[in-house]
């Protein structure tokens, strides 16, 4: 067992020169599973998987929710401030009226780099010291991306055709270019006398998911597995506010088909396994510059995706794909192979990085350094609170439980996750578990106000 203490106990008081370098690597809409050797064996990740296993891995990493349907926008925003989910929304009016993330680390002697998908508010530039290949909150869609496949009709959509842009637009792929810049970062900081805080942001895997043929053939349509909750149609996404119309769920057709899953998730798979080429080329990188004995690397995603898990294709829902991402910490003094089960927000990343940093952790940063997890000294959070849209959706992940909210309709669910980890089983619908949904609705109660929530959460029958 190695011992964390000693090193981050003595790095406040080493030279700029001296202090760790810190590579944050950020995919979007990229679900828990979705890393080949923990538990979607279906995708091939050789590079992430290796960095897996050369670091610590949280197994329960959160993004708390949106305001929005683009869940990125809340996710990036709530990182960059260090605020929590409505407290951030606040904030987006009013954003560089505090210090964030990249300024503090810039405070802290750093010399500062992003890459990729930014979408948020500040240009990114009036943050970083070097920024390079910018791209928005997604690549173009086009109209033969969305309801497909149909059912006996020939699908016109192709994932390789450069001629439909998105991810090509420009002429070469995006996670490529981002990956390009991100090597050519490095080359730089390697000449620096300061160490480098590096933003890798890919667009990868969200949609339009589009990859090079080569990538695609890995995954044969028919080879591709239908997820176990899967459903033809949800049958609370009206009340949730997340209906067919919106755009999200709007790539597959409704009802709902295996046929159409398994499409989605094809292209999903291949788009992820070609991210993880790029990131294996910066990982290369960083090792052959003799940076990475002295890097900490997160690679972790803003939120996950349904991509047909319980008949829905977006992220704007409380369900464990959705919401819960990998995350993975590689670097001086952690622990490599280790799985840590104690919830974190991934926005836990930021006075994380502070302390790395040797910096005192300002007081408007609401979320929690996880250097005492690694260090074995604290449990962590006990609870995870979630939400979508002002008044569509709640929820609270607590004592392996989960109790989902639909204020608009007054419908409550809640599901075991010990026992049900795919959140099959409505326990409220079986007419079971109501003492614990009680205590839970008490505690996403109070949980809400730290994270400034203003609903009047209402009645819910099945609670009674």
């Amino acid at each position: 067992m190695r011992v964390f203490a000693p090193f981050f106990a003595l790095i406040s008081f080493v030279s700029a020169s001296e202090k760790p370098n810190v590579l944050f690597i950020f995919a979007d809409d990229m679900t828990y599973e979705a890393i080949g050797s923990l538990g979607m064996t279906e995708v091939k990740t050789p590079n992430l998987d290796k960095l897996f296993s050369s670091g610590t891995q949280f197994t329960h990493a959160y993004n708390s929710g949106g305001w929005n349907g683009a869940i990125c926008v809340a996710s990036r925003n709530m990182m960059m401030t260090g605020r929590h989910l409505w407290y951030a929304q606040e904030e987006e009016k009013t954003m560089g009226k505090r210090r964030l993330w990249p300024q503090l680390m810039s405070d802290a002697g750093y010399t500062t780099y992003m890459t990729g998908k930014w979408h948020v508010r500040m240009k990114a530039d009036e943050l970083f010291d070097h920024v390079g290949d910018v791209r928005p909150g997604m690549p173009n869609q086009v109209k033969t991306g969305y309801n497909r496949p149909l059912k006996g009709k020939k699908d016109i959509w192709d994932p390789a055709d450069k001629a439909n842009n998105g991810f090509w637009k420009g002429g070469k792929h995006w996670s490529e270019v981002e990956a390009d810049t991100a090597v050519r970062y490095l080359n730089m900081a390697k000449k620096d006398d300061k160490p480098f805080f590096f933003y890798l942001a890919f667009n990868a895997p969200h949609d339009p998911r589009q990859s090079p043929q080569e990538y695609l053939d890995i995954y044969p349509v028919s080879d591709i597995k239908v997820p176990e909750n899967f459903l033809d149609a949800y049958p609370h996404r009206k009340v949730m506010k997340a209906p067919h119309s919106l755009r999200d769920e709007k790539l597959a057709p409704m009802p709902r088909t295996k046929r159409s899953v398994q499409v989605a998730r094809r292209e999903y798979f291949a788009l992820i396994t070609h991210m993880d080429t790029q990131i294996g080329r910066v990982l290369d990188a960083l090792e052959k510059n003799g940076q990475l004995e002295n890097t900490y690397i997160v690679f972790t995603a803003d939120h996950g995706l349904g991509c047909g898990h319980h008949g829905l294709l977006g992220k704007q829902n409380m369900y464990d794909h959705s919401i819960r991402v990998p995350y993975v910490v590689v670097g001086p003094e952690v622990e490599a192979g280790k799985r840590i089960s104690a919830p974190i927000y991934i926005q836990d990343s930021v006075p994380t990085a502070l302390e790395v940093a040797g910096v005192e952790i300002p007081e408007h940063i609401q979320y929690q350094s996880y250097i005492p997890i690694l260090r074995g000294e604290s449990s962590g959070r006990d609870q995870i609170y979630s939400a979508y849209l002002k008044d569509a959706q709640r929820a609270l992940t607590k004592e392996g439980y989960k109790l989902i909210l639909y204020p608009g309709g007054g419908i409550a669910r809640l599901y075991d996750l010990g026992t049900d980890p795919q959140e099959t089983v409505d326990l409220l619908q079986k007419g079971k578990g109501k003492n614990i949904a009680r205590r839970l609705f008490k505690a996403l109660k109070l949980e809400a106000k730290l994270h400034g929530d203003s609903l009047e959460f209402g009645e819910y029958k099945a609670l009674h």
